[in-house]
């Protein structure tokens, strides 16, 4: 197996903070910052919202799979979209580039940060409920995550440091 290079792919329910986290890590640790989210954008031309209205879930989860699978750099934070465990090609690729760290929230939590997710471009099967959404994901972020850091009642700043301190003690 090559060796992983120096990246940090984060993963987790929408709302956790991916974004927000990534930026901030990438500043404190002086590496770029990818959002994977808007590189399908950008490839795609389109909103996710509009590339799901259009091709449909599946369709979605294989464009995001494809973007994610071909991610390269070093040095960088990688954002994930919250649906990137649904691809295995796309994990099995980020596992080899960095270390996937899973920023966790209680569902009450998550509930309580997120409005609208159509509006968010969140794959939602129909009639599915955001509790179906993290029933269903949780265990896949935990099957691919090498850390798992529980936000639970912690500021930015305190999961910023919990993650520098996680990823220290794991090298």
């Amino acid at each position: 197996m090559t060796e992983k290079r120096n990246n940090i792919v984060l993963i987790g329910m929408p709302g956790v903070g991916k974004s927000t986290m990534g930026v901030v890590l990438a500043k404190q640790l002086g590496f770029q910052f990818v959002d994977a989210d808007l590189l399908i954008q950008k490839q795609e031309g389109r909103l996710l919202k509009e590339i799901i209205r259009q091709e449909g879930i599946e369709g979605f989860l294989e464009i995001e799979n494809r973007v994610n699978a071909g991610i390269e750099g070093e040095g960088c934070v990688i954002a994930t979209g919250g649906s990137v465990v649904y691809g295995q090609e796309a994990m099995e690729h980020l596992r080899k580039i960095g270390t996937v760290v899973y920023l966790k929230l209680p569902y009450q939590a998550l509930r309580r940060r997120l409005k609208n997710l159509r509006d968010r471009g969140v794959v939602l099967r129909e009639g599915q409920t955001l509790r179906d959404l993290y029933n269903e994901r949780t265990p896949l972020y935990e099957k691919y995550a090498d850390l798992v850091i529980d936000e639970s009642g912690l500021s930015l700043e305190q999961t910023r440091e919990a993650l520098e301190r996680e990823l220290r003690e794991k090298r």
